[in-house]
C-alpha cells in the first residue's frame, strides 16, 4: 500500500479539502491483525464502505512483517473476518458470509480457492482453532433445551409460521442493547476440522451466553494447550443476569460430556479474556474485584496451569488493562490501557511486575507478538486513522507497516491539536484536548464545539473516532474542545470512581472550569459562541447543563441522553449500571436518582437544543429523547428532533452518519455563525 514515488508526487500536487463526514464514512478501517507462526507475515481485515449498499464490506489482506508486499487475499462481496493461521502457516482460517450464511472457511496461501470448513445449519458468530489445528470451537445461537442444531432450526421455522406476534417473557433480559430476546443463547460447540462428526455443545444446559452479549467475541474463549479443553467466559447467574456483572471463566472438556467447571468461583465480579502462555503453563486473564461495577479496574491475573495457583500481576499499576496477550517468549504479557488521554501498548514483566509503555502518543489496539520479540499493533491518533505498526520489546524502533488510507489522507487537511490541563474539582488536575480549525489563522476568533464524552467512564482522548471525531468540527471551522472530567478513564481508578453518586456535581464543575480555562488560554476561541454536544452520559449532561447553565451556550446537541434518571432505571436493560452509579434501586435509594435529575430543572431551560435518538436504542430508550423534545417544544425553545428508527445507541449506517453530521453541523452554524442570543434563542 506504499505508493511509488511518481504517484506520491502526483498526490502531493492534487487539490486538498478540509476533513469532512464524507471522508470519515469512507475511510478504510484496519483490524484483526494475525501473525503467522514463523512471524514473517501478518494477515488483517480491511473494511471499505459501500455507499450504494449503505454498509461496510470486509476483506482479508496480507503484509510481510517488515511492511512489504501488501496484498488483498479475498474479494468477496460479503464480509470476511477473524483471520487465523493454521499451525503450519500454509493456510488461513476465517469467517465469511459468502453463500448467505456465516461459516468458517480455509484459504490455502499457496494457491487455490477458499473452501468451507463448516457447513452448519446456523450462522457461526465467532470461532477458535486449537493449537494443533485439529479442532474448532464455534459460537452458535441455539435454544439451550435443544439436543441438536436441527431442533433449533425447526423451532425457528415453526416460529416464522406463527400468525400471532406476541412475545412471552418470564425473566430479564427481555431485550438487550438493540435486540429482543427470543429464547436463544450463544453457545460454544466443538467439532473436528476434518471429518463429519457432529458439533458438540460444551455449554449444554447452561442458560447463559458464550461469548457474552452484546459485545463479546473470540477473545472470550480459548482451547487449552493440549486441545482437550475449552476455557470460556459466561455470565451464568440465573434470574439475576440483568443486574449482575459476575462473568466467570469455565473449563469444559471437548472429549467427554459433563457440566463445565467454574474456575473463578470465588470472585463475584467480572473475569474474562483467557489466554494461555506460549509454554502452556500459565493462564492469564482479566478480572475486576467489585461486583456490580462494570468500570472497575481490570487487573491481570496469572493462574498456574493446571494446578490453579493465582497471583495478580502489577497490582500497584493503577490502570485498567485490555487486549490481553502474551509476548513470544512468555516473559511478559502485553496489554493496552487508557493513560492520561492516550492509549498505549504496555508490557508487564511476569517475573517482577515491571510495567513498560511500548508505544507513544495516540491510541493503540490489538497487540500481537512476533517471534523475534517485536510487537505488532494498530495505532491511530486525532489526525491519523489506524495502521499497523511494530515496535521492539523495549519500546524502541517504531515502524509503520501499512498505509491503508495514504491516497485519501493526501487529499485531506486536518486541524492541529494539543493537550492541556487545568485545576478542576477540588483543585485536582484535569486534562483535555483542543483541536484547532482546519486552515487555522491565529488572528481570527472561532466558534467552539464543546464535546462531552459518554460512558461516563470513558475518554475523549487522542483517538481517531468514527462516530464522534472532533476533526469533523475542525473541518467546518470550529475549535473542538474535549475535557476528561472526573469519572474518565486513564487517570487512576479513584478518578474514575469519583463520579459515582455525583453525576451532575464534579463532572459539571470540571466541564465548566475546563471550558473557561481553554477560552482564557487560547485567544482564538470565541467564548461567546459555544455549543455543547454529548451522547449517552454526555446527552444526560446536555440536559443537566440546560437546567444548570441556561445562559452559557448558544446551542446544545443531545444524542441518546436521559431526561429522567428515575424512569431511565425502569426502561433500560443492564440494571447493574444505574444501581452502581446511583447507589442502589430507586425504591431503596430514591435520593440517588433525584439528586441530579434533569427533569426537575426543565423550568429553567432556555437554550436551543437539537435532540437525536435511535429507535433501536434499548440502553437509553427513545422515549427519553421524545420527552426531551416535548419539553423544548412546549416551552417554546427553538429545537429539532432527528430520529433514526433503524439505529441503536450508536449511528453506524453510512447514510445515517452523513445525515447526523450534516444536521448537527447545520445546527451549530445556525446558532454560532450569526449574532444569536443563547438566553432567548433568537437571531
Amino acid at each position: 500500500m506504499t505508493l511509488p514515488l511518481v504517484a506520491a508526487f502526483a498526490l502531493a500536487a492534487a487539490p486538498t479539502h478540509p476533513y469532512s463526514v464524507q471522508d470519515q464514512v469512507t475511510m478504510r478501517r484496519i483490524s484483526d491483525p494475525s501473525v503467522s507462526p514463523d512471524g514473517k507475515r501478518i494477515a488483517f481485515v480491511l473494511r471499505t464502505t459501500d455507499l450504494e449498499a449503505n454498509r461496510g464490506r470486509t476483506d482479508l489482506w496480507l503484509v510481510d512483517a517488515d511492511g512489504r508486499n501488501p496484498r488483498q487475499l479475498t474479494f468477496s462481496p460479503e464480509s470476511e473476518g477473524q483471520p487465523t493461521w493454521s499451525p503450519d502457516g500454509q493456510s488461513l482460517f476465517f469467517l465469511s458470509s459468502r453463500g448467505g450464511s456465516s461459516q468458517v472457511f480455509r484459504l490455502p496461501l499457496g494457491g487455490g480457492e477458499a473452501q468451507p470448513v463448516t457447513k452448519l445449519p446456523l450462522d457461526v458468530g465467532a470461532f477458535r482453532l486449537s493449537r494443533d489445528g485439529k479442532r474448532l470451537a464455534v459460537a452458535l445461537e441455539v435454544y439451550p433445551d435443544c439436543a441438536s442444531l436441527e431442533c433449533t432450526v425447526q423451532r425457528q421455522q415453526e416460529h416464522q409460521k406463527k400468525k400471532s406476534s406476541g412475545q412471552l417473557h418470564d425473566s430479564l433480559f427481555a431485550r438487550h442493547w438493540d435486540t429482543w430476546r427470543d429464547g436463544r443463547r450463544s453457545h460454544l460447540f466443538v467439532l473436528p476440522v476434518e471429518g463429519s462428526a457432529a458439533p458438540r455443545d460444551v455449554m449444554a444446559g447452561m442458560d447463559a451466553d458464550g461469548p457474552s452479549k452484546p459485545f463479546g467475541g473470540p477473545e472470550e474463549f480459548t482451547f487449552t494447550p493440549d486441545g482437550k479443553g475449552l476455557v470460556f467466559t459466561a455470565r451464568d447467574v440465573g434470574a439475576s443476569e440483568a443486574w449482575s456483572t459476575d462473568l466467570d471463566l469455565f473449563l469444559a472438556s471437548v472429549e467427554s460430556a459433563g457440566a463445565p467447571r467454574k474456575l473463578t468461583e470465588k470472585n463475584r465480579a467480572t473475569d474474562t479474556s483467557p489466554v494461555f502462555s506460549p509454554d502452556g503453563k500459565t493462564l492469564a486473564y482479566l478480572a475486576m474485584s467489585r461486583p456490580g461495577y462494570e468500570s472497575d479496574r481490570l487487573r491481570v491475573v496469572l493462574r498456574s496451569w493446571p494446578d490453579g495457583k493465582e497471583r495478580v500481576l502489577a497490582e500497584a499499576w493503577d490502570r485498567s488493562a485490555g487486549s490481553l496477550t502474551w509476548s513470544a517468549d512468555g516473559k511478559s504479557v502485553l496489554v493496552t490501557a487508557d493513560e492520561l488521554g492516550q492509549h498505549p501498548v504496555f508490557s508487564l514483566n511476569v517475573a517482577n511486575g515491571q510495567v513498560r509503555a511500548l508505544s507513544g502518543p495516540g491510541s493503540a489496539a490489538e497487540p500481537r507478538a512476533l517471534p523475534d520479540g517485536r510487537v505488532v499493533f494498530l495505532r491511530d491518533d486525532l489526525k491519523s486513522p489506524a495502521d499497523l505498526y511494530s515496535v521492539r520489546a523495549d519500546g524502541g524502533d517504531v515502524r509503520q507497516l501499512t498505509r491503508v488510507n495514504e491516497e485519501a489522507l493526501a487529499r485531506i487537511r486536518f486541524g492541529d491539536y494539543e493537550q492541556f490541563s487545568f485545576p478542576g474539582w477540588n483543585g485536582e488536575t484535569v486534562r483535555g484536548f483542543v483541536v484547532k480549525p482546519v486552515d487555522f489563522d491565529a488572528k481570527k476568533k472561532y466558534p467552539v464545539a464543546f464535546l462531552i464524552h459518554g460512558g461516563p467512564q470513558g475518554s475523549f482522548g487522542n483517538h481517531f473516532h468514527y462516530r464522534w471525531h472532533p476533526q469533523t468540527y475542525a473541518g467546518r471551522g470550529y475549535v473542538a474542545v474535549m475535557v476528561d472530567f472526573h469519572g474518565s478513564t486513564g487517570y487512576g481508578q479513584a478518578f474514575t470512581d469519583a463520579i459515582r453518586g455525583d453525576w451532575g456535581g464534579k463532572p459539571l464543575e470540571d466541564l465548566q472550569k475546563g471550558l473557561e480555562a481553554a477560552v482564557q488560554r487560547y485567544a482564538f476561541m470565541d467564548g461567546g459562541r459555544v455549543c455543547a454536544l454529548g451522547a449517552s452520559y454526555g446527552g444526560y449532561m446536555i440536559n443537566w447543563i440546560a437546567g444548570q447553565m441556561p445562559e452559557r451556550f448558544r446551542c446544545l446537541v443531545n444524542h441518546d441522553g436521559n431526561l429522567d434518571e428515575k424512569m431511565a432505571y425502569f426502561n433500560t436493560e443492564e440494571l447493574w449500571f444505574p444501581e452502581w452509579e446511583h447507589g442502589g434501586t430507586p425504591w431503596d435509594k430514591p435520593e440517588g436518582y433525584t439528586k441530579h435529575n434533569p427533569i426537575d430543572h426543565v423550568a429553567k431551560w432556555k437554550t436551543p437544543m437539537l435532540v437525536i435518538h435511535g429507535g433501536q436504542d434499548f440502553r437509553v430508550v427513545d422515549t427519553q429523547g421524545l420527552a426531551t423534545f416535548t419539553v423544548l417544544q412546549r416551552r417554546g425553545i427553538p429545537s429539532k428532533l432527528l430520529y433514526f428508527p433503524d439505529e441503536n445507541h450508536w449511528v453506524v449506517k453510512p447514510a445515517n452518519s452523513i445525515q447526523w453530521h450534516d444536521t448537527v453541523l447545520d445546527w451549530l452554524d445556525q446558532w454560532t455563525k450569526a449574532s444569536t442570543s443563547a438566553a432567548t434563542g433568537t437571531p
